[in-house]
């Protein structure tokens, strides 16, 4: 898709639009049967007839209420009848909104079905609740008479005892099956039969504007047997968790590899229903196990002696305790009954798997889109050691984003690497920093090639998302990193992005997708092509800007804080590889990490919470990753549209956090009040960085309060709202698969009392006081402390003079003898460093916020590090104590290791 305009829509998605539809409906037609009125003023100001055609064109795209149930609405309401179609349409939209359909199948009637005895019964029989029920998308050019007849077929195969059960929808097009899968999140497997037709009569609807990467695509001039292996292909893109099968009358030596690989089976016209059937409900089995959780299971229903360590095990130590029986109602027999040391029985070694954990992460591995998938149950910050362990050697050197998380930074003093720190642009008004520009890396790179250090470049380490919500675009970094150094390995910390696999906008800025995306670009013959014309009209010394496919390797770690974003108990993380030089380069050294981090005891609740986390967001990730996003737009508009929180509160727009020049799309904010919402897909398509809508900034300075007061005394304290971080003005709510409409609605009715409290209280404050306040709000929104950038590395601890590349682990370990160190006060420090000392850090410090060392062992401590210290108002600074001061190496020790060879001089290799 090209940059182009921005789309605009008065809803977010067709989720939104749907449901005002079905509302709107509901209105009329309670007017209608009250016979006070024949039209309803209302926005829309549609009839019922209006909204009833629109609500045809989105409901076939559904099982229920589905295009059915709408034309039996659309014949009632021309005998008007609006009685009864007022008492159907609540009750539907009742079923439809609370979702209870989704667990009680039998309030489902497919579009064959009618109002007779039979389905009657048949709805009562299915009509038990606890059924997993989904849909399955056939996508055939059908007569309505050869739907009825399948329809039919696979009613007669239905067996009544199934937990599982679905509903089909049938789509006619091409276009129109991506569209399904689009909008509909219920939908779990897909069959496409034969050839379809590719356009679709709804494109140019009232759903063109939601449509997207969808509108965009044009395969119109393919022929339609092209289309059904063509559709098979995007739908494994786009949708790579479900189940994919194809019928066809191709005969088989005639089927191509590529066309087979996208799906799960092919089956022939003249093949029985009978088997797709069973293969639809064997694949959704197959998605469902979750082999170490129940595992777990059923050794906790086993009778066991325990003769071996953890006493609670089994919970015979704390229910049989006369003092802690309340520790054991208020978490219950089942925690106690699955904890074990036991590794048999069904269970499992995490440190050597070969049963139930080897299953567990393999099926990760397919859910992530990795190559490799591992889990870790002591959190991100050991996942990220592990990476760095088992890929960098000392002297390497490892391009870092200096504001990443802190586990980094003490994972290259682990491994003896060389951090070459990189600065991101910084959004000094509400003093964050945002992400690296691309611009920044390639130059860096460039300069240590100059200085004769490329070949030591191991790794480039950056932080997607950061904790603000800025998200890099991955796919250009890549390509364009790759093509100065092509064996650079990327480690992507996604500890707050583990959820973005799994809707495609945010997917393609993953490390996972675009590894799979380039390695398979870079063996193409196509590329190959693109590549020799590239390099054959360079000009003599110009350096190419493709990666070469003669060189290139692909390799590419992810590690997610699973519990930060999806279904996991507290330190649930998982370390995703995608490295073609794995097996043959680091499997040896991964292991040798992994067991000197991981715990031999690892919390199997833990392991259970992410191999049932991994279940959940195959069958139902898309969905509430969706809702998840709405959620945030939602909690954006409102505070954007309502005076009173706008008066007091600001949620920080896409300007605000990203400059003009890494915005090619134009997008300004995702929400203005003339146009509604700005469509985002073009943006995380092109631009350099975009925001992540889940993660939401909200000033609080014009309040006149500082961001971690209204975190403390207002939200927690008053009414047990909790956030993510703060800033010296503002603070952070994020959405995830787990916020809830109630808790958005809880979350605007508290700021709006907290802002209706301020506008009680401000006017009746006196001059005096009311000069206090404005002084407040100009000090927490303009006289704001500059953020200072990364000083340099002293000569001490330099590998190189000159080069970039500092020795944190030699600064690091040299100020564990207390007399090569002194504390300075802080307020003495400029005035020392005027008078020409160099002031260097013998240790991290970090304030909160940001959150992120300003000062690294062997760093210069600089002017501007200082005033930014002295201004900063945070009650928690890591790594200095203020009654002592900074913690600095004395001039003695500092002359001592400049006598010390340079650190590239003693490291073999180099």
């Amino acid at each position: 898709m090209k940059a182009g305009k921005i789309r605009s829509t008065r809803h977010f998605n067709v989720s939104q639009l749907r449901i005002d539809l079905w509302n709107q409906l509901r209105t009329q037609l309670h007017f209608h049967q009250k016979e006070e009125n024949k039209r309803v003023k209302s926005k829309s100001k549609k009839s019922i007839s209006e909204l009833l055609d629109d609500l045809i064109i989105i409901e076939q795209y559904y099982s229920f209420p589905g295009r059915n149930k709408v034309r039996k609405l659309q014949d009632i309401v021309k005998r008007k009848e609006f009685y009864t179609a007022s008492t159907w349409v609540n009750e539907l939209v009742r079923q439809f909104v609370s979702e209870s359909y989704r667990s009680n199948p039998g309030l489902i009637k497919n579009d064959a079905d009618n109002d007779n005895s039979e389905s009657e019964n048949s709805e009562k029989k299915n009509s038990g609740g606890n059924r997993n029920h989904f849909e399955v998308l056939f996508v055939d050019n059908l007569s309505r008479k050869e739907e009825d007849a399948m329809r039919s077929k696979i009613a007669e195969l239905r067996d009544e005892d199934e937990h599982l059960t679905y509903d089909v929808v049938v789509q006619r097009s091409f276009q129109d099956a991506l569209i399904a899968l689009l909008l509909n999140y219920n939908i779990q497997a897909v069959v496409i039969r034969y050839a379809p037709p590719y356009d679709s009569e709804n494109i140019e609807s009232l759903l063109k504007p939601f449509l997207g990467y969808i509108h965009d695509l044009d395969f119109s001039g393919d022929s339609e047997e092209k289309l059904g292996p063509l559709l098979g292909k995007i739908i494994k893109q786009f949708r790579p968790e479900l189940d994919i099968y194809y019928v066809t009358d191709t005969a088989l030596l005639q089927l191509k590899d590529s066309t087979v690989k996208n799906f799960r089976r092919i089956f022939y016209r003249k093949d029985d229903i009978q088997e797709l059937h069973l293969a639809i409900l064997r694949g959704i089995r197959e998605r469902y196990k979750t082999p170490f959780f129940t595992a777990l299971k059923a050794y906790s229903r086993q009778p066991v002696g325990v003769f071996h360590a953890m006493p609670i095990s089994r919970g015979n130590s704390v229910f049989k305790s006369r003092w802690i029986r309340d520790f054991g109602q208020f978490y219950g027999r089942n925690l106690c009954l699955a904890e074990t040391s036991s590794t048999s029985g069904g269970l499992d070694s995490l440190l050597q798997p070969t049963g139930s954990l080897k299953q567990a992460q393999k099926m990760a591995s397919d859910a992530y889109g990795s190559k490799y998938t591992f889990f870790v149950t002591n959190g991100t910050s050991t996942s990220n050691k592990i990476v760095q362990q088992a890929l960098v050697e000392p002297g390497d050197l490892v391009l870092i984003d200096r504001d990443c998380h802190k586990s980094h930074h003490y994972g290259l003093v682990l491994a003896g690497a060389l951090p070459v720190y990189l600065d991101s642009y910084p959004i000094e008004k509400y003093s964050m920093y945002g992400a690296v520009p691309l611009k920044e890396i390639k130059d860096m790179l460039l300069e240590l090639k100059k200085a004769g250090r490329l070949h030591k470049v191991k790794m480039l380490l950056l932080t997607n998302c950061t904790f603000d919500g800025l998200v890099y675009n991955v796919e250009r970094v890549m390509e364009e990193i790759l093509a100065i150094k092509p064996d650079i390995i990327f480690l992507w910390d996604e500890a707050w992005f583990a959820f973005a696999g799994f809707t495609y906008t945010y997917k393609q800025r993953t490390g996972m997708f675009v590894a799979k995306k380039l390695y398979n670009k870079y063996r193409s013959d196509d590329y190959r092509k693109k590549y020799k014309k590239h390099v054959s009209s360079l000009a003599e010394g110009e350096l190419p800007l493709m990666p070469d496919p003669e060189k290139v390797k692909i390799r590419v770690y992810s590690t997610q804080s699973t519990h930060k974003t999806l279904s996991s108990f507290r330190q649930g993380s998982m370390i995703h590889i995608w490295d073609e030089e794995y097996r043959r380069l680091v499997c040896d050294s991964f292991q040798e990490a992994y067991m000197t981090h991981i715990s031999t005891s690892p919390n199997y609740q833990i392991l259970a919470s992410m191999d049932a986390g991994r279940r959940q967001v195959q069958f139902e990730g898309y969905e509430m990753v969706e809702k998840s996003i709405e959620l945030a737009m939602s909690i954006r508009a409102k505070i954007h549209d309502h005076p009173l929180l706008h008066k007091y509160f600001r949620v920080l727009t896409v300007r605000d956090f990203i400059p003009d020049q890494y915005r090619k799309s134009g997008l300004d904010e995702y929400y203005t009040d003339d146009k509604g919402w700005n469509r985002m897909e073009s943006a995380w398509e092109h631009d350099e960085f975009v925001l992540d809508p889940t993660k939401i900034t909200l000033t609080v300075g014009l309040s006149g309060i500082d961001g971690d007061t209204f975190k403390n005394e207002y939200l927690m304290d008053q009414y047990n709202i909790q956030i993510n971080k703060t800033s010296r003005n503002s603070i952070l709510f994020m959405t995830s698969i787990g916020t809830t409409r109630g808790s958005v609605a809880y979350l605007l009715n508290t700021l709006l009392q907290i802002a209706e409290k301020l506008d009680e209280e401000q006017p009746a404050l006196n001059k005096k006081e009311g000069e206090i306040l404005q002084k407040r709000i100009k000090s927490l929104m303009e006289d704001v402390p500059p953020l200072p950038d990364f000083s340099r590395f002293h000569a001490s601890f330099q590998a190189v003079p000159g080069v970039r590349g500092g020795d944190i682990r030699q600064a690091y370990f040299l100020a564990y003898r207390s007399e090569n160190c002194e504390y300075i006060p802080l307020d003495d420090c400029l005035d020392i460093i005027k008078g020409g000392r160099e002031l260097v850090s013998t240790t991290f410090v970090i304030p909160y916020p940001p959150g992120f060392p300003v000062l690294v062992p062997g760093q210069v401590i600089s002017n501007d590090i200082i005033k930014f210290l002295l201004a900063l108002d945070v009650k928690e600074i890591h790594g200095y104590r203020p009654e002592l001061g900074l913690k600095v190496f004395t001039e003695k020790v500092l002359k001592a290791q400049e006598k010390i060879p340079a650190r590239a001089e003693i490291i073999p290799g180099d």
